[in-house]
C-alpha cells in the first residue's frame, strides 16, 4: 500500500493523503463521501493507476485527517483540494468525487475551473434540502450514545438490503470505518451539504463532465444526477443499477465508465 502523507492547510488542519502511480502520469484526485475515508477507493486503485497518478485523501473530519470544529463550509472543502494540488506541485488534475466528494467537485468546477481538466460526479446532488432536515440529523449524531445507530443508518442507505442481510464482506470495512468516525467530523460535513444549493449555477460549468447515477440510490437519487447532467453543458450521464456506493457494488463497470471518459481524446 502506498505511503500516507500529510498536508497542513492554511487553517491548520491536517489532511491525510496517498499517491499511487508514476509521477509522470496525469493526476487524478479521488474525493470520498461522508462517513468514509480514502480506503473507499481501494478497489479502484489498480485500474486507475495504470493510466494516472492517483491522489486520494481523507476529507477533513474523516480517517487520518484531523477534526477541526465545524461547520465545514463547502468552499473550505474545495480549498483543501486546491492546497493538495499545490502541495504535490500539479496545476491541473482530473477530479472524481462521490456524494460529498461530488459536491466538492461541483464547487471546484464553479470556483477553480482552471485547476480541473475533466470532472466525474458520482452519486451526488446539487442540493439536498430542505435545510431544516439537516438540523435534526446533526443533533442526532452529536447526541447519540455511540456510533452504532448512525453506522446502521448509513449502511442501509449505501448498500442493497440483500448485501446487509447476507453480511457481505464488502460491507464490513465500511461498518468499521463508520464506528471509528468522529461524530464532530460527520456533523461538520453535514453542515457543508446543508448550506449548499448549486442548482442555478450548474449552467456555468464549462468542464467536460461525466455524471454517474445509482438507479436505486435513496440518498442522492437518480433524478438529482439527471438534473446535474442536464444542467451542465455537454455533460454525459451513466447510470448503474446501484444504491449509493456504486464503485463498490459495480467496481468494474464504474472503473470502465471513468476510464472511457478520462482517456477519450
Amino acid at each position: 500500500m502506498s505511503q500516507l502523507h500529510y498536508l497542513t492547510t492554511t487553517d491548520n488542519t491536517r489532511i491525510a493523503y496517498r499517491l499511487d502511480g508514476p509521477a509522470t502520469r496525469p493526476l487524478l484526485v479521488l474525493s470520498n463521501s461522508i462517513g468514509t475515508d480514502l480506503h473507499m477507493w481501494d478497489g479502484q486503485i489498480a485500474a486507475l493507476a495504470e493510466h494516472f497518478r492517483v491522489l486520494r485523501y481523507d476529507a477533513r473530519g474523516h480517517g487520518a485527517s484531523s477534526v477541526p470544529p465545524g461547520p465545514y463550509p463547502l468552499s473550505r472543502l474545495g480549498e483543501d483540494v486546491i492546497e493538495l494540488l499545490d502541495c504535490v506541485g500539479v496545476q491541473r488534475a482530473h477530479f472524481l468525487g462521490l456524494s460529498l466528494g461530488g459536491f466538492v467537485g461541483q464547487w471546484l468546477a464553479l470556483h477553480a475551473a482552471h485547476r480541473i481538466e475533466r470532472l466525474v460526479l458520482a452519486n451526488t446532488s446539487a442540493w439536498l434540502g430542505p435545510q431544516e432536515q439537516w438540523d435534526a440529523r446533526i443533533t442526532e449524531v452529536l447526541e447519540a450514545e455511540d456510533m452504532r445507530g448512525t453506522a446502521a443508518t448509513f449502511l442501509a442507505n449505501w448498500f442493497p438490503a440483500v448485501w446487509l442481510e447476507a453480511q457481505r464482506a464488502e460491507v464490513e470495512p465500511f461498518r468499521a470505518t463508520l464506528l471509528a468516525t468522529n461524530r464532530h467530523g460527520l456533523a461538520g460535513s453535514f453542515a457543508a451539504v446543508q448550506e449548499t444549493d448549486l442548482r442555478s449555477a450548474l449552467g456555468d460549468v464549462r468542464l467536460p463532465t461525466l455524471v454517474i447515477a445509482g438507479q436505486f440510490d435513496t440518498v442522492t437519487v437518480a433524478d438529482h444526477s439527471e438534473l446535474i447532467a442536464e444542467a451542465i453543458p455537454g455533460a454525459r450521464l451513466f447510470t448503474l443499477p446501484a444504491v449509493h456506493l456504486s464503485n463498490i457494488e459495480f467496481p468494474r463497470e464504474f472503473e470502465g465508465a471513468v476510464l472511457d471518459f478520462l482517456l477519450q481524446p
